[in-house]
């Protein structure tokens, strides 16, 4: 479940922060291609998605030397008490300064790569000490392949969470629109909207919050 979480937590971002530029950057030009509107600025939206990568780096050289030094099972916990901190924070990134949002969304995904890289090896690690020879590629691709579940329930979870909410912004639409009318239109954002992307990336808490007593139930490894 660990590798799975940590699939649903660094794919489910593109789709966020689309979402997060029709609520942010609601500016309605005509003489710009329709569709570049509402789009986050690329240095923004490149920062977004680099943060978490350049966490899970550290992670895996930090946690992976700990895991080490001091056990494998204690520094386990740690990474994954990280990734659900840092999943919620993202959720609960508020501010009324758009740019803080940001800042604030930034740090707890850099704190969410941190917990994500530690997962990796630690995970790989402790399946193969476990595992015995015969069995030992099996459990470890089984580990990997979860991967995919949690790349396609990022996908499926934005599309359900939007479902939702899709009802209260039709709410909004203006009852007789014209070519003006349905420019303005495209603004017109519910206050819901703003708590879809913020559910996506909490739900992401959930499946690890799951596991950790389990974690913390297994015994050290031997090595």
């Amino acid at each position: 479940m660990g590798l799975f979480t940590d699939s649903y937590d660094l794919f489910c971002i593109p789709l966020i922060m689309r979402m997060i530029g029709r609520i942010y950057y609601p500016k309605v030009d005509r003489a710009v291609d329709q569709k570049k509107w509402f789009e986050v600025p690329t240095v923004i939206a490149s920062t977004m998605f680099c943060v978490t990568l350049m966490g899970a780096v550290i992670g895996q050289l930090v946690f992976g030397r700990l895991g080490d030094r001091v056990g494998r099972r204690r520094v386990y916990g740690v990474s994954l008490i990280m990734m659900v901190g840092g999943s919620i924070g993202c959720g609960l990134s508020l501010s009324s300064l758009t740019s803080m949002v940001f800042v604030s969304l930034g740090f707890f995904r850099f704190l969410l790569g941190i917990g994500i890289g530690g997962d990796y090896p630690l995970s790989a690690t402790i399946m193969a000490e476990f595992a015995n020879k015969r069995t030992r590629g099996a459990f470890i691709a089984g580990v990997f392949s979860m991967q995919g579940f949690g790349i396609l329930l990022s996908s499926l979870v934005s599309m359900i969470v939007c479902s939702i909410f899709e009802a209260s912004a039709n709410k909004h639409d203006l009852e007789k629109p014209s070519e003006l009318a349905s420019l303005v239109n495209i603004a017109l954002v519910p206050p819901e909207s703003d708590l879809a992307w913020r559910l996506i990336l909490m739900i992401g808490a959930i499946p690890a919050s799951m596991i950790y007593y389990w974690r913390m139930r297994m015994p050290e490894t031997a090595r």
